[in-house]
């Protein structure tokens, strides 16, 4: 999708030193940029490196608004965010399927709103609903009573059990599985046999989230597990029954949640964490990759970093790792 620097610069809010006529068609780092792309800088000492580059035009800080320079520069406060967005208006959306393929199987009591799409070997249960624009990929499963807002996008092979709900502008990519049972046993002292607790609640995903591909969500033994607006979940991620996922939370790959953990908003969680049942993760903590927090336990501080297992601050993580290696020598 073609387009001036200048149109660039009014959907981004940046401003053009240079000339705004040239025209873009694309993306790319400084590495593998070529022209006629659109690359970006966050800090003066890569600003050369982008300069030397074919790239056509750069998103940059205000560092780089007195350079002089043969390309246009788009002078934003967060080249990193406008680039983002930028993408949005050169790289557009991926191509989807028109209408609905033949072998699809859709029960009469569905109703799909206006632009839906539904790729081949889709099933689709009874009293489903599916807002305008919403894209459904091939080989995926939609269970009696789910609900699915407009203009998201479903991929392949994604599970959605029964009685999911689903906001706007959801994305949920390949193999997901949302809405299955809770891992919730009652041991009989008698026999020492494990039997399944009921698992009757529900999974309720509001709009503008992002689930990555192979992750798991359960539903709700006797209540809701929710995930709230705005959260960016990362492949391969598990998220156990009665969970709650606050607004613009953002968990990395392979991290595992029990039960009953109340994550609060702007969280932050890296790669592998793990988290006991009905722990608290209060506003705006953010814990470290392979961090584990013990059941029932309680994080505080916004903006604080907390790392290791059972997580404590990093100050205090690292003065411990510190005086361990001191210990070590001394031996």
């Amino acid at each position: 999708m073609k387009r001036t620097v200048r149109e660039v610069a009014e959907f981004v809010q940046a401003r053009v030193v240079g000339e705004g006529s040239v025209i873009l068609s694309g993306i790319s780092s400084v590495a593998a940029a070529a022209a006629g792309e659109l690359t970006f800088v966050e800090n003066e000492k890569h600003l050369k490196a982008a300069l030397d580059s074919p790239a056509s035009a750069i998103i940059a800080g205000e560092f780089a608004a007195t350079v002089s320079s043969s390309k246009p520069l788009l002078i934003s406060p967060h080249p990193r965010l406008a680039f983002a967005r930028a993408a949005h208006l050169l790289c557009g959306t991926p191509q989807r399927g028109v209408g609905i393929h033949p072998s699809v199987m859709v029960h009469p009591l569905t109703v799909l709103a206006d632009g839906v799409a539904i790729d081949e070997r889709v099933v689709i249960g009874q009293s489903v609903e599916i807002g305008a624009e919403s894209w459904i990929g091939a080989g995926t499963v939609i269970s009696d009573r789910t609900r699915i807002g407009s203009h998201c996008e479903i991929y392949p092979n994604v599970t959605v059990y029964p009685g999911v709900r689903i906001g706007n502008r959801v994305i949920v990519h390949a193999g997901a599985v949302l809405g299955s049972d809770g891992f919730g046993y009652v041991r009989d002292p008698g026999t020492g046999r494990y039997e399944k607790f009921p698992q009757v609640g529900r999974l309720e995903i509001e709009d503008d989230v992002e689930i990555g591909a192979n992750t798991t969500i359960d539903r709700g033994a006797l209540e809701t597990t929710r995930i709230r607006r705005g959260a960016k979940i990362d492949n391969l991620v598990h998220i156990g029954h009665n969970c709650q996922i606050g607004e613009n939370v953002v968990i990395a790959a392979q991290t595992g949640l029990s039960g009953s953990i109340t994550i609060e908003d702007n969280v932050v969680l890296g790669g592998q964490v793990g988290i006991g049942e009905h722990a608290r993760l209060e506003e705006g903590v953010m814990l470290g990759g392979q961090g584990g927090v013990l059941p029932h336990k309680i994080l505080r501080g916004k903006g604080v970093a907390f790392w290791g297992t059972p997580a404590k601050p990093l100050r205090e993580h690292l003065r411990e790792l510190a005086m361990l290696a001191s210990l070590a020598r001394k031996k």
